[in-house]
């Protein structure tokens, strides 16, 4: 449920730090619950991923009724700074096009009907990942019945990439890490 808010670390005499690592991203959602140490990325899926999608990876992004930070952040990778595109992987229009999706915000009742509908207009084999405290736990709205508490609940999450939002290199890091 983690924000980075910092609040923590001024609270804890020094026994939380924040840093500037931005390799935080984890196939595993307990994996977010840590003493410090997070495991590296699984390397049988990331085999099992390249071995399905290859060099490229196609992705539909779901914005499900977040506050729009964790998209500007994945947009920013589209810029030439962090040009994603040359690394095989790209956002599309449309789920038919895509080999996975991309999932932002806290999932509202309102829009788990339309976040459904994306992944199964998506083609098999495909991929989903959660990106933001909001879609991994429901963060600050966890609780509330007007969202739910896990993207994880309602579909199998390939990547969960925390953060509030995750930091663009957090994202890139997180997407060819797990892919590339």
């Amino acid at each position: 449920r983690c924000v980075f808010c910092g609040t923590c670390e001024n609270a804890s005499n020094g026994l939380i730090k924040f840093t500037n690592d931005y390799e935080i991203s984890t196939s595993e959602r307990a994996d977010l619950i840590t003493s410090g140490e997070l495991p590296a990325l699984a390397e049988h899926a990331k085999q099992h991923f390249k071995k399905l999608f290859g060099r490229s990876l196609q992705l539909r992004q779901v914005s499900a009724a977040g506050c729009n930070a964790c998209e500007a952040d994945l947009n920013v990778l589209a810029t030439p700074f962090f040009d994603l595109g040359r690394f095989g992987i790209n956002f599309v229009a449309s789920p038919r096009h895509a080999d996975g999706i991309v999932v932002t915000g806290p999932v509202s009742r309102n829009m788990k009907t339309a976040l459904l509908q994306t992944y199964e207009a998506t083609p098999a084999p495909k991929v989903v990942i959660a990106v933001g405290s909001c879609t991994i736990s429901g963060g600050p709205f966890t609780g509330s019945p007007e969202i739910t508490e896990g993207l994880d609940k309602i579909l199998p999450v390939d990547l969960f990439i925390p953060g509030c939002p995750p930091h663009p290199m957090t994202n890139l890091h997180a997407l060819l890490s797990f892919f590339k």
